[in-house]
């Protein structure tokens, strides 16, 4: 098979039917790569096609430097000769095997009496140690998972696949599979690629974010730069970004790395954004973690920072976190969150009048495309 000394995954796909496809991807050793995108947007299939399972008209997939899939030179590794780990959603145990007979399937590779100690030495990894007799219907959902992962494991992958791994657990097993993956991507070398539809899950997991749409790739890089700096407005809506504005660029401060924008009858200090000439027309976010709640009883020098006025348009306490829609003269509408004692102290109620600053750096520039029917406007 061709080489190629590039380490990690390197991924191209493209067709137009049956599922269209434009979909590029990379993922280093070591690196956790989380494909988001709501359902329907070829997520899954995008792995399906790295396992071999599904080819598609046109791609080429690199793995550790060899060659997969390369439709242009008729290369199709079949699915057994790719070294490929994948745990699946609804994990996919044999419901007749213990969870170390689950494992030992995977290890035929092996000669029959090295693969006890490798099982156990796998269901220790993912801490099941002393659980090797049990079958799946006397397992939690995190401890089939566990299985599932330590099978996945057991032909020591050169990528590993997870397919929504997390989705059939509850919160509290979630978060202690999330800090187990931590761990454990630590003692793995190889490229990690998580698919879900939970952006709070990708920015806790991943080193890098790809959302994919309509089986396309919109936009890849860590989830900061995703999440606080979408590509467009397409991109913004799927991160779920609501703070989404006209503006028009007045002109720029390249020495300050400032540009200035207007909006409505203010101009804001924004991070620079040279690619849009003075008079462009542009949409612009803030993302909710930039806008400050100026305090009542200690103005600071801050306030002076693109101060927005506005009232309270609405209030809702979600535990020791108010969400705060401050409604502003123009009809518009800008969400934060503070904690609920701030939201207290300051007197923040639905009706009363409040202050705002907006944050220079963290707004963000982009092309101007027409605005979602209730995209910025009412509650």
């Amino acid at each position: 098979m061709a080489q190629d000394p590039a380490g990690g995954l390197t991924v191209r796909l493209r067709q137009e039917t049956p599922i269209p496809l434009d979909a590029t991807l990379a993922g280093a050793p070591g690196e956790l790569v989380a494909i988001v995108g709501p359902s329907g947007s070829g997520k899954t299939t995008v792995l399906r096609c790295i396992a071999g399972v599904t080819q598609p008209r046109d791609g080429l997939i690199r793995c550790n430097g060899t060659i997969w899939l390369d439709t242009a030179s008729g290369v199709a590794v079949p699915p057994q000769r790719r070294s490929v780990g994948m745990v699946f959603q609804h994990y996919a145990l044999f419901p007749h095997l213990s969870a170390a007979a689950n494992v030992a399937a995977a290890l035929g590779h092996l000669p029959r009496g090295a693969r006890p100690a490798r099982v156990r030495a796998l269901l220790d990894l993912v801490h099941l140690g002393g659980l090797e007799e049990r079958h799946p219907a006397e397992l939690s959902g995190g401890q089939q998972q566990r299985v599932a992962l330590a099978r996945a494991l057991a032909r020591e992958p050169a990528i590993l696949l997870l397919d929504e791994p997390f989705s059939a657990v509850d919160q509290v097993t979630r978060r202690k599979l999330y800090r187990e993956l931590a761990q454990l991507r630590q003692r793995l070398h190889i490229p990690i690629l998580l698919v879900t539809h939970d952006l709070d899950e990708a920015a806790k997991l991943a080193d890098r974010m790809v959302i994919l749409h309509r089986g396309r790739t919109l936009q890849a890089g860590t989830p900061r730069e995703v999440m606080g700096r979408p590509r467009d407005v397409e991109v913004a809506r799927l991160v779920d970004l609501h703070n989404l504005f006209d503006g028009e660029i007045v002109a720029h401060r390249a020495a300050e790395g400032l540009t200035l924008l207007r909006w409505h009858d203010q101009t804001f200090e924004a991070r620079h954004a040279p690619d849009f000439a003075p008079g462009t027309r542009v949409r612009w976010l803030i993302p909710p973690g930039s806008v400050v709640l100026h305090r009542r009883d200690r103005p600071s020098r801050g306030e002076h920072e693109n101060p927005v006025r506005g009232r309270v348009g609405e209030l809702v306490a979600l535990g020791d976190v108010s969400a705060v829609a401050l409604l502003t003269a123009s009809g518009e509408v800008i969400s934060f969150s503070v904690p609920s004692h701030v939201a207290e102290r300051n007197g923040v109620a639905p009706g009363e009048p409040i202050a705002v600053s907006l944050l220079a750096k963290d707004i963000h520039v982009m092309p101007w495309q027409p605005a979602a029917p209730a995209e910025t406007r009412g509650l």
